[in-house]
């Protein structure tokens, strides 16, 4: 099998499933253009340009692929072939909005994916006569409770960044770059099994305090916290996404006990991951032990993210999300305190629900990862 994506089996499970969604929807139909979706519903890695490509999944009747004849070949890593759709191919000087029409029957109300640009989605609401809405709703409920090969494809990926971050030691040199460690962790993660880097964190010193930095010429020094959030795709293009926080030296005894905290609320969310509690009482278990700790105002982002075919989807584990949780669904667990102009400290790990707790992909430990220096 193609380690870009599953068997087609898969992808005619998806959608039949799409197909039933739509039409509980009360819609005629969904227009998929190149993206996350596309991937999930026919594996296709097709990319999105000026010239239309789109699957068109009626709510009843047989799925069709709206292509450029010049990029037909861009189907062939995909299970569409497989599959036996019907493809309608088209030349410049075609109208590819009114093959999209004809495949639906006619004018119709259709939804169409929340990544279709601007530049094709007028087009087809001329066609149609009226503006599509979206799919995110339709979608979203098959994408965000996983399937067992998907599972199967997290825990894969989740081993291979534990592997990376086994060697990330090695890499925390004092004196060299921050972009040092980034080139041989991206490394790593390829020579790991990945298809691909995704991100690389490596925030030192006050650059751990920064969520979202990436990497710069600054150099590691003895004394530095550094926290290294790092992920990439992995086969059929799900993705991993750790983070461990190392101290290069032993630490000070308050580094050492802010960070200890921060273990327990991670931990403390974990513990509450189970069917039926909500995204927001996971996020509240993290953010309780930081609050008791008086760290409420250093946690300065949401506990967790959703995972799969993108980095970030739903569930997002974040306060005002009553969304219960389902066994089959994957997220991030990822509380971090961050001390602006000193230091900061994350601890993530993706998780799976299971039928009573959840099951983590990541197995690394937990505590801080003292690096010893010269």
């Amino acid at each position: 099998m193609d380690s870009h994506r599953f068997g087609a089996e898969v992808y005619a499970r998806r959608l039949a499933a799409a197909a039933e969604a739509t039409a509980k929807a009360g819609l005629d139909g969904l227009v998929i253009t190149p993206g996350y979706d596309l991937r999930y519903l026919s594996g296709s890695r097709a990319q999105t340009f000026e010239r239309l490509t789109a699957l068109v999944v009626p709510a009843a009747g047989d799925p069709t692929v709206v292509v450029p004849r010049l990029e037909l070949a861009s189907l062939k890593g995909s299970a569409i072939a497989e599959l036996g759709l019907a493809v309608r191919d088209w030349v410049d000087g075609d109208d590819p909005y009114q093959l999209v029409l004809a495949a639906l029957g006619g004018p119709a109300a259709v939804a169409v994916t929340d990544s279709m640009p601007a530049l094709h989605l007028l087009p087809l609401a001329g066609a149609f006569g009226v503006t599509p809405v979206l799919a995110t709703d339709i979608l979203r409920t098959l994408r965000i409770v996983k399937e067992e090969c998907e599972i199967d494809a997290l825990r894969k990926a989740g081993s291979a960044i534990d592997r990376v971050h086994a060697r990330v030691p090695e890499f925390l040199v004092p004196g060299r770059t921050e972009a040092d460690v980034a080139a041989d962790i991206a490394e790593a993660i390829v020579a790991e099994g990945h298809s691909e880097v995704s991100f690389i964190i490596v925030g030192s010193g006050p650059h751990g305090a920064d969520p979202h930095h990436s990497y710069s010429d600054r150099e590691l020094r003895a004394g530095d916290i550094v926290v290294v959030d790092i992920g990439g795709a992995y086969e059929a293009g799900y993705h991993s996404d750790s983070t461990r926080t190392y101290s290069l030296g032993e630490p000070s005894a308050g580094v050492a006990q802010q960070y200890s905290l921060l273990q327990q609320a991670q931990q403390a969310a974990l513990e509450a991951v189970r069917p039926g509690v909500t995204a927001e009482q996971v996020d509240a278990a993290a953010r309780d032990v930081l609050a008791s700790a008086g760290l409420a105002e250093f946690f300065v982002h949401r506990t967790g993210h959703g995972i799969g075919l993108s980095v970030h989807e739903e569930p997002y584990i974040v306060s005002g999300n009553d969304l219960p949780l389902t066994a089959g669904m994957a997220f991030s667990i990822e509380p971090g305190i961050y001390f602006q102009g000193r230091w900061g400290a994350r601890i993530e790990d993706i998780v799976v629900v299971t039928e009573d707790g959840a099951l983590p992909v990541n197995n690394r430990p937990h505590e801080l990862v003292v690096v010893p220096v010269s």
